[in-house]
């Protein structure tokens, strides 16, 4: 729970967060389209796949992702075409749209945000996030986009309300305490929130917009099992530490979520050798 001795700012209210979200700029066409298929299979891939190439920043950023080490393409791949044929429409859907939301949030919009750690965790909780997807039967593409999408809220109060940021780090540096309660003692609201109001405005799927709306609350039994996955990799993606943030906090997870899991100490070791190394080979591909 937040400080409560201490009295916080004017707190902003969710339609303060509505009005600053409708100035962002909205995701290309091609992208709206692809989220609304994400768990589909039966997909015109050409027609879409012809949408991405109208868009030149996708265009580049697919074909970047094509030709890096991460797919081991043997020949170069110069056409969206050629990359769909070649690494296949799903991988291609989650990584357009992947690109499409991380750009609509440039570094210099908030100096107290610290971009590239925000987003080697955001990576790796959906990079752990499309490793737990099997175990649970979530479709892993879907899993990978909600994990790398879990904390786009705190980019929406870092962007749009940089001097509320900057009280909230302070306070969260003072008292030593989670993100979430630092955000409701200054804001009053906090990132899931924040980022759930924003699924909704850009057309995520609801099981999409659920995982990022619940993503720090607790799971039972009723859980939705992309929540529950999204809700166990953040955590998983904290204790790798691979966002390289040395005040970073662990959250716990619940008995519960660890045996709806079932992972053995033999899972884990995978689990977590396997994130590491794909943790890297996405973070050429989706941060520079």
């Amino acid at each position: 729970m937040p400080i409560a001795t201490v009295t916080p700012i004017t707190p902003i209210t969710i339609d303060d967060v509505v009005r600053h979200i409708r100035d962002l700029p909205s995701l290309p066409a091609a992208v709206i389209e692809l989220l609304s298929v994400m768990d589909r299979d039966d997909v015109d891939t050409h027609a879409l796949g012809a949408r991405i190439a109208l868009d030149q920043s996708l265009t580049a950023k697919t074909l970047r992702l094509a030709n890096s080490s991460f797919y081991g393409v043997q020949s170069k791949v110069t056409s969206i075409a050629q990359a769909v044929s070649v690494l296949g429409f799903r991988s291609i859907r989650t990584l357009v749209t992947a690109c499409a939301v991380t750009n609509s949030f440039p570094a210099s919009a908030c100096a107290s945000l610290n971009f590239q750690a925000f987003w080697r965790h955001s990576v790796a909780t959906g990079v752990c996030a499309q490793l737990l997807a099997r175990r649970l039967k979530v479709n892993p593409d879907v899993a990978f986009t909600a994990g790398l999408l879990h904390d786009i809220g705190a980019l929406v109060l870092a962007t749009r309300f940089p001097s509320q940021y900057g009280q909230m780090l302070a306070y969260r540096a003072e008292h030593d305490c989670s993100i979430i309660d630092a955000e409701q003692a200054v804001f009053g609201l906090d990132h899931a929130l924040v980022g759930s109001t924003l699924s909704a405005w850009w057309k995520f799927p609801q099981p999409m917009h659920s995982a990022v709306a619940s993503h720090h609350l607790d799971c039972g039994a009723a859980t939705p099992a992309l929540d529950l996955v999204v809700h166990a990799a953040n955590t998983l993606a904290h204790a790798l530490d691979l966002s390289e943030v040395e005040d970073d906090l662990v959250p716990v997870l619940s008995d519960g979520v660890w045996q709806t899991l079932a992972l053995s100490e033999a899972d884990c070791m995978i689990l977590f050798k396997d994130a590491e190394t794909t943790f890297h080979e996405m973070c050429q591909v989706l941060i520079t």
